[in-house]
């Protein structure tokens, strides 16, 4: 999308933007990888419930000046998805827009078009619709939710979604609307920029299917009240969107790289067919016969060399014994089944050093992104630990030191902060949950940075989850590499303030 305004525009550590007043500013292509003339950007997605997503396309605008370099368009895409609340899920819109940026929003010959995404459904009778809300009413009574909440969360982030729709078509984008299922390779080749409508999921979803490293994604936070939105713009642009936009006219705003993940699967027994686990909740049981289904429809149970697995991951990756790491076993008694813990088996190497047998409830290798996310809730100590470890360390080790809640405190916030670092930074930290120690599993670093993980399964029905949307079957004979490329991070923008 279109960044009007004063300057050049460069990526990530080129030197400042230079500011001219009429100059246009544009987005970077893939192609010459030089600092370009500024558009605006759009992008993002990902969400809590339901819903559906929308293309722009910015049709026909031309740059008001003639002659110098030619003008880059702003990469476009889709978003969607989101949350659920028990069996009512509602998707996040999401937007995918696209605009030549060749010109500023006033270029004459711009006209602004419009592709719906799909056919209305058909109407049902009044009759079914009433016998249809009747029963969802009572399930999500039995499950503790009501109806009329949800309904209202649905009309806050629908109402949000045509904001940013609006916004953008009055700035003549052309913008798509697309359901989740619908936001594919296709949708995102033919957008400049990704705006994902929803939550932090919706831009996680949103991110997934983007492998151009100059292709911005943007996400707006629809529902502030429900959603951290942490990938997000700040929340009080989800009801000013157009003053975003100006932002990215003026030039207001850095590039910010966020590193990704990329995954190579080899060994035996493979199956590099994902399973996406947004299409359907699945339970261990369900989970496990999609694999066998994929690898039998895929025709395919070696694979010589690694092979690159078509996803990058934003946050992190999860590997571990089946979905839950719990295995469900049939008792004596007909139709009664109970729940016994499965640690997972695996050895691992970190940067290329000697293999280590390990047991554990599974190992979580992250991203700076993701360094906020999940492998800091698996990592972060509470303050009841740290006073309790202060309290042995000075009756030990005879230590004068004040045992108040601030100096607690203080421990407590410097630990877990170290636990963070930039998502731009291309290092990844692993984390081995719950290890088990003993005579024959050792775990010589819980967590640490590394560049480069490895880890061969011993798993009897194993996943390797990305980004908690995308999983790949990890059993026995298996072996991942999990690391950092520079030419896999995200183009995403933060705002000036």
């Amino acid at each position: 999308m279109p960044a009007g305004g004063g300057g050049f525009l460069r990526p990530p550590g080129a030197a400042a933007a230079r500011r001219r007043p009429a100059a246009p500013l544009h987005l970077p292509r893939a192609e010459p990888r030089r600092p370009v003339r500024g558009g605006r950007a759009a992008g993002g997605r990902r969400a809590g419930g339901g819903g559906r997503a929308v293309r722009v396309k910015a049709t026909g605008l031309r740059r008001a000046r003639r002659g110098g370099g030619g003008g880059r368009r702003v990469p476009a895409g889709a978003g969607g998805g989101g949350g659920q609340d028990d069996a009512v899920r509602v998707r996040a819109a999401a937007v995918p827009l696209r605009r030549a940026l060749r010109g500023g929003p006033q270029a004459a010959d711009s006209v602004p078009r419009c592709c719906p995404s799909h056919a209305p459904p058909p109407s049902p009778s009044l009759a079914s619709m009433e016998c249809s809300l009747s029963s969802a009413t009572s399930l999500l009574a039995l499950k503790g939710s009501n109806y009329a909440g949800l309904l209202e969360r649905h009309r806050i982030h629908s109402k949000n979604v045509e904001h940013v729709v609006d916004s953008l078509r009055n700035e003549r984008i052309e913008v798509r609307l697309v359901k989740r299922r619908e936001y594919n390779e296709e949708t995102v080749r033919w957008a400049d920029a990704v705006i994902s409508a929803g939550g932090d999921g919706t831009m996680l979803l949103a991110a997934s299917k983007v492998f151009d490293k100059f292709k911005p994604v943007i996400g707006v936070n629809t529902d502030p009240e429900r959603s951290e939105g942490h990938l997000c713009l700040p929340v009080r642009y989800t009801h000013s969107f157009p003053e975003a936009l100006q932002k990215l006219y003026r030039g207001e705003f850095r590039w910010q790289w966020r590193q990704r993940i990329r995954l190579y699967l080899e060994g035996t027994g493979i199956n590099p067919t994902p399973v996406d686990l947004h299409e359907q909740q699945l339970s261990q049981e369900q989970h496990s016969r999609a694999h066998i289904n994929e690898r039998f429809q895929d025709q395919r149970s070696e694979i010589s060399g690694p092979h690159l697995l078509p996803v990058r991951a934003l946050n992190e990756v999860f590997i571990g014994e089946s979905l839950s790491s719990r295995e469900n076993y049939k008792s004596c008694k007909p139709s009664f089944k109970f729940s016994l813990h499965r640690a997972s088996y695996y050895e691992i190497s970190v940067d290329d050093g000697p293999w280590e047998k390990q047991k554990s409830s599974g190992l979580n290798v992250c991203t700076g992104t993701g360094s906020k996310a999940w492998s800091y809730n698996i990592n972060k100590v509470a303050n009841q630990a740290v006073e309790e470890i202060l309290r042995i360390a000075k009756k030990h080790g005879g230590l004068n030191l004040p045992l108040n809640a601030e100096l607690v405190q203080k421990v407590t916030n410097d630990y877990n902060d170290s636990l963070l670092y930039s998502p731009e930074e291309p290092k990844m930290l692993f984390s081995i949950r719950e290890p088990i120690v003993n005579r024959v599993f050792s775990s010589s670093r819980q967590r640490g940075f590394s560049s480069k993980v490895c880890v061969r399964s011993r798993c009897w029905d194993a996943c390797m989850v990305v980004d908690g949307g995308t999983s790949f079957e990890f059993n026995d004979g298996a072996i991942a590499s999990i690391l950092i490329d520079t030419e896999d991070a995200l183009c995403t923008v933060l705002l000036e303030e």
